[in-house]
């Protein structure tokens, strides 16, 4: 075997071990969030005026014990608790809740999301859904994989048969607003199944589109190498490729240039 042979091995069992961990890091997460699905739970504001709940501390808290013990030299950035060594060569990206919304009002759409970045590259990428039973997770050449099976995006081609998504169907911005309304006009169904469990429906084929106008980085690191190794497109509503642009649009590869073209239209 050459040594480039071993190097591209090699390569392939750590983007494997690094989704692995992503993964199992997702689903620990996520059980310890179930524990408070369903019960009371008291609703606090944050600054920016969104919710959080001791669910998404305690999940937090959970994942982030997780990495001390496996990866105790990565640094971590979480959207409850901030970050740590951020000058860390590698680094985990946490959303211990995605959906808050949903998931203080007993909707099962909401998720746990992990990601692992060098730089600005993804490395892996993880979601799980407790309530539906669900995961999905990947890393660059090692595919997207739901649930156990490969993830593949639909082939619809048509903006007329396809089904589009949406966390917010009223961005504040007017650009935006109008480019959402142009694209729902267009599609054959329009929906708000949204934050990180529209990105899973698109993964797996069964929507075409699923757009964000607003994103942190715990929101969207996750999606880079689930979108691509599920066969999609992934950008920011201005068409450029990856998930740190600040909003996101996700498409299969059928309809990414449509999709865009009527986003921009008039813009």
């Amino acid at each position: 075997m050459t040594a480039g042979a071993r190097g591209t091995r090699a390569g392939r069992e750590a983007s494997q071990a690094l989704l692995d961990a992503a993964l199992e890091l997702a689903r620990v997460t996520g059980a310890e969030a179930l524990k408070f699905f369903g019960g009371p739970l008291e609703v606090e504001a944050k600054a920016d005026g969104s919710p959080v709940t001791i669910a998404d501390r305690s999940a937090e808290r959970v994942a982030r014990d997780w990495l001390e013990r496996r990866f105790p030299d990565d640094g971590v950035l979480g959207e409850e608790l901030g970050g740590t060594r951020p000058d860390a060569r590698r680094r985990w990206i946490l959303d211990p809740i995605d959906g808050t919304q949903s998931f203080v009002r007993g909707v099962p759409l909401w998720g746990t999301l992990v990601a692992v970045l060098e730089g600005e590259r993804v490395l892996a990428g993880a979601a799980c859904f407790p309530a539906t039973r669900e995961w999905l997770a990947a890393a660059p050449g090692a595919g997207c994989w739901w649930n156990d099976t490969r993830a593949r995006v639909s082939a619809t081609a048509s903006l007329a048969r396809a089904t589009v998504l949406a966390t917010d169907a009223a961005p504040a911005d007017p650009a935006r607003r109008a480019g959402w309304r142009r694209l729902s006009e267009s599609a054959a169904r329009a929906r708000t199944w949204g934050d990180a469990y529209g990105y899973l429906l698109v993964a797996t084929g069964r929507a075409e589109a699923m757009l964000d106008p607003v994103m942190n980085v715990w929101d969207a690191a996750w999606l880079d190498p689930v979108i691509a190794e599920a066969g999609g497109v992934l950008t920011d509503w201005s068409g450029r490729p990856g998930a740190l642009g600040g909003n996101t649009v996700a498409t299969n590869a059928a309809l990414a240039d449509a999709v865009r073209r009527t986003l921009a239209e008039g813009s």
